[in-house]
């Protein structure tokens, strides 16, 4: 048995050789960055004692948030680390390039443990940084508007930069030392970064819009009183939500969306690799690629400021990106000629980049303050809370059907580069697909810097209410607030896309790694499939949506209990039990977590092994589908609801108080848990089915004269089914048993 490690090096050329050491290099380098910007932002003055204890308080309840949730995860952690051990050990006795079966397993286990701990460093670090940035922000905003964009906007590059370096160099060392092989390897490491995105992304949406939820309908509707007023006991929780869920899990979902198109890509590029004799390019091509986006992103986030003070802090990102985006396309074309010798790696990384743009430019068209949508959904606030509700949820529809045809387009384009190999078209489509989902995530530190600018933005303008800073700093917070809601979205927009270009990248690679010949959709089994695949999306939404709304009931209750029942909160001689919210938020997350989670991970192991591995590819078609069309669409039609209610707060149609900033808000409570909880967590969602299929998918199958046959019901499939079948059902029921978080309305007395 010939073990193979760090082959790479034997057979690469000089200039791989060197490519590979520098690609490390640029990953350390990103990493440095983020620390050099780290220690420029943690230099800046901090503001008041008031600011400080109010920054204080939210930074708490966040640590004590992610800490919890880390302790509540660690089993299944380890649980999980056996499986992904199992699935490379029993998958056959050496692998197709002479590793035996137990290193590809230790391997893969290793993978999944490297990659579920930078992601949660990823979430973990982002977060901390974004919970010391706030109080940064708003003290500079008292001084200058372009001051405090460059510190929000630098704050969320840490992340950024966090993202792409840990991004970088896991892919990058598990393919040094596996080589041909570390595709095997990788869908370790990339199931790993998903799950953590998986928990932060269900977690921390139901904490943060749980607490925005219930801050909203007690304060702004029932009590008049603004977003961020001190008096209102959910007002701490609802800060600290803005980064569990924005921060941390965004950054999370991005850094797995980062790993999984590498991982999808390299399936691909090694079974091209093999079938061209031995052309590395195919493997390493997308390595450089990413190398090239993590310098891209240095130079452009650094360079991203206003030109004048109170320029639309729109224009700097958006520069910024375009910077980024044009050093990035030139050196795909510098690559492709000079290295790969084929301009078709130009084209398709390049399409990728074309449909971040477009992407980006969508969302910001479907909720930007200054576009129709948004506009239009403000002026139907005039009617009452129901049009409010219907025009957002048209635009919300309509923006979905938008962005898959901008998808299908980028998969289209792909087909017509890469057509015309004869008899392996469909292997290269589809690795022109994975070539652009690693385009269109090239500028991932531009985008984890924009959407993280949300959050901090978000906590720095509810400091500065809170703290009652001058009125010309609460505009400017309110400013960069209203440009944050937006860099969100198109964040979230960005991510769902990458979500389907990796689902179908790795359901391409399912495709081809286990010799399916079809897909027949008129079969029965494939066809029941791919129902059964569509609803999953929306079990798993309605799932995360109650959530919100079970803990939202205690919240509203406990800040109702505390405005009338203790003294002094509403005269503002006394602060309310802030703790006592965050607590109830924390204890709801942490009860509706596992069930999303344990859904995505069991439910493709089921259907593999009851209908097989060709049902089980139509299964995949579904969650793909639906997934996409539905987080597109909560995302968008949330955000649009969000940005029409800022604009009336800023004195459109009546401004605070009026009734139609009473049926904006509404609008926005409902938009909350669409666009912060169900739509996000549906990308981590898609992939972890996708990984868990191609993991478990070596254990579905028996190897029959070199060929691959379903198992059958034998007593391994059997058990699994029974025992998969039953988890669901008890965690279903588990999720809908009423807990008690806090107070009841009966407690109003």
């Amino acid at each position: 048995m010939n073990i193979t490690l760090f082959e790479s090096f034997r057979v690469a050329s000089t200039f791989e050789k060197v490519a590979i050491i520098g690609v490390i290099a640029i990953a350390i380098i990103g990493l440095i960055y983020a620390w050099l910007l780290t220690r420029q932002i943690l230099r800046e003055p901090e503001g008041t004692e008031k600011m400080k204890h109010i920054a204080g308080a939210i930074r708490k309840g966040g640590n004590a948030y992610l800490l919890r949730q880390f302790r509540t995860i660690l089993l299944l952690i380890i649980i999980l680390t056996i499986f992904v051990f199992a699935t490379g050990w029993f998958a056959g006795d050496t692998s197709a390039y002479g590793n035996p079966a137990w290193l590809i397993g230790l391997g893969r286990a290793a993978g999944f443990l490297m990659g579920a701990l930078f992601s949660a460093l990823v979430g973990f670090i982002g977060m901390n940084m974004a919970l010391r940035g706030n109080i940064r922000v708003a003290q500079a905003a008292r001084t200058s508007f372009a001051k405090a964009l460059q510190i929000a906007y630098r704050t969320g590059t840490i992340t950024g930069m966090l993202t792409d370096g840990l991004g970088l160099l896991g892919g990058t060392l598990i393919f040094l030392i596996f080589f041909k092989d570390a595709p095997l390897v990788l869908v370790g490491f990339g199931f790993g970064g998903t799950l953590i995105a998986l928990f932060m992304r269900v977690g921390g949406g139901i904490y943060t819009k749980a607490a925005d939820v219930g801050a909203d309908l007690v304060g702004k509707i029932e009590k008049g009183i603004p977003e961020d007023d001190p008096r209102n006991a959910a007002v701490v929780a609802d800060l600290v939500g803005d980064n569990v869920g924005d921060c941390a899990g965004m950054a999370a979902d991005i850094f797995e969306s980062y790993e999984v198109t590498i991982v999808s890509a390299m399936i691909l590029g090694v079974l091209i690799t093999n079938i061209r004799g031995g052309e590395l390019y195919w493997i390493i091509f997308p390595l450089l690629v990413r190398a090239a986006g993590v310098f891209s992103s240095i130079i452009s986030t650094y360079s991203v400021r206003a030109l004048r003070d109170g320029e639309n802090a729109m224009k700097a990102i958006h520069r910024g990106y375009w910077l980024a985006a044009v050093m990035s396309v030139a050196s795909f074309a510098l690559f492709s000629y000079f290295y790969c010798h084929d301009w078709r790696f130009f084209l398709a990384t390049s399409v990728g980049v074309l449909l971040a743009i477009a992407i980006n430019y969508i969302t910001d068209y479907y909720t930007g303050t200054d576009k129709k949508p948004v506009k239009e959904v403000a002026q139907n606030t005039k009617t009452g809370a129901a049009t409010t509700i219907l025009s957002g949820l048209g635009f919300g529809y309509e923006s979905s059907v938008v962005s898959i045809v901008v998808i299908a387009l980028s998969i289209i384009a792909s087909a017509i580069i890469w057509s015309g190999d004869d008899g392996n078209t469909i292997l290269y489509i589809f690795y022109g697909v994975a070539l652009c989902g690693i385009g269109q995530l090239t500028l991932t530190g531009n985008n984890i810097s924009m959407d993280a600018f949300g959050p901090v933005s978000d906590n720095a303008n509810g400091i500065g209410e809170m703290a009652g800073l001058e009125p010309k700093a609460r505009q400017t917070l309110a400013d960069l607030d209203a440009v944050g809601n937006t860099t969100k979205a198109i964040t979230k927009g960005i991510a769902i896309a990458s979500a389907v270009l990796a689902a179908v990248a790795l359901f391409a690679a399912f495709y081809a790694d286990f010799k399916l010949e079809t897909i027949n959709l008129i079969q029965w089994k494939v066809f029941v499939c791919f129902l059964i695949g569509g609803a999953i999306p929306m079990l798993f939404s309605s799932l995360t949506i109650n959530a919100v709304g079970r803990a939202a009931y205690y919240i509203v209750n406990e800040v109702r209990y505390q405005f009338k029942h203790v003294k002094g909160i509403w005269e503002g001689t006394a602060d309310p039990d802030y703790g006592r919210v965050v607590d109830i938020c924390t204890s709801a997350a942490q009860k509706e977590l596992l069930t999303p989670a344990l859904l995505a991970i069991i439910s493709p192991i089921v259907v593999g092994f009851l209908f097989g591995l060709e049902a089980l590819a139509g299964f995949l078609a579904g969650v793909i589908l639906v997934g996409q069309l539905l987080a597109v669409f909560m995302s968008n039609a949330g955000g649009a609801w969000d940005n029409a209610k800022k604009t009336i707060e800023d004195g459109l149609y009546g401004g605070k108080g009026s009734d139609a900033h009473k049926a904006s808000v509404v609008g926005d409570t409902v938009g909350d848990p669409l666009k912060d909880t169900a739509g996000p967590a549906l990308n981590p969602l898609i992939k972890v089915i996708n990984l868990v299929s191609v993991l478990a998918a070596s254990l579905m199958v028996v190897s029959v004269g070199g060929q691959f046959e379903d198992r059958g019901f034998d007593a391994l499939s059997i058990t699994v089914i029974v025992v998969g079948m039953l988890i669901i059902i008890a965690s279903l029921w588990y999720s809908r048993r009423q807990t008690t978080f806090g107070r009841n309305d009966s407690d109003e007395g």
